[in-house]
């Protein structure tokens, strides 16, 4: 893991944090180990979204709305994806037998889960400060580069779509399949209570973005 603290200039003080950063679920309960990456995720999205809003808030002049937007396009999956692959961070998740077959540390939703435990994982070892630095290393070049787009909030698009007619919008879960490491979801949006949209992914906010990509591209037919 060295590499990897070279390349985000950083120099661990607890290596702990780290180890459980990279623990897949499916790899803890194999081998009957107490935390996977899930909570330290769970930091890691939060210390991610303040940074994001913090660094927009003080070099962009921009209103509440257009700059949520802009937030979300830098801290969505898909973005979270390309910056962990940057980093190389399938070479250091450890999954379970099951999930390693399935390719399980190059999906899109562990990968970047993996991302925001790791920033988790620096913001507990060495504070805000260095998290921080780390964060904006990565982020900036994409958000100074017009050329690269990671738009996938397609269900805020949805909302203001049928805000206009105002009607209703809802997503409904409509199936499960799969063991626990490797499930998908199906989800379905509906349109006062007409299905517009399906979307099938790992996880049930992807399907639900991909339920309303489908709607949007049939509402704009």
């Amino acid at each position: 893991m060295n590499k990897l603290f070279e390349l985000l200039n950083i120099k661990p003080k607890n290596l702990k944090y780290y180890t459980t950063a990279f623990q897949h679920s499916s790899y803890v309960n194999e081998n009957h180990l107490k935390n996977d990456y899930e909570r330290l995720e769970f930091l890691g999205d939060a210390v991610l979204e303040l940074v994001v809003s913090d660094y927009l808030y003080r070099n962009m002049y921009k209103e509440e709305g257009d700059m949520t937007k802009i937030r979300a396009s830098y801290v969505c999956e898909n973005a979270l994806y390309e910056y962990a692959k940057d980093l190389n961070l399938s070479d250091y998740i450890k999954v379970g037998h099951g999930e390693e077959i399935d390719g399980g540390r190059f999906k899109k939703v562990i990968l970047a889960d993996i991302f925001e435990s790791l920033m988790g994982a620096i913001y507990l070892d060495l504070g805000f400060y260095a998290v921080k630095d780390v964060i904006l290393n990565i982020i900036v070049p994409y958000i100074e580069d017009p050329k690269i787009t990671f738009f996938s909030d397609y269900k805020s698009a949805l909302q203001e779509f049928v805000q206009t007619d105002q009607k209703s919008l809802s997503y409904e879960l409509v199936g499960e399949e799969g063991p626990a490491h490797n499930k998908t979801f199906s989800v379905v949006v509906k349109v006062d209570d007409i299905i517009y949209g399906k979307g099938s992914a790992p996880s049930k906010k992807e399907a639900e973005q991909e339920a309303a990509k489908d709607a949007l591209a049939k509402l704009a037919s």
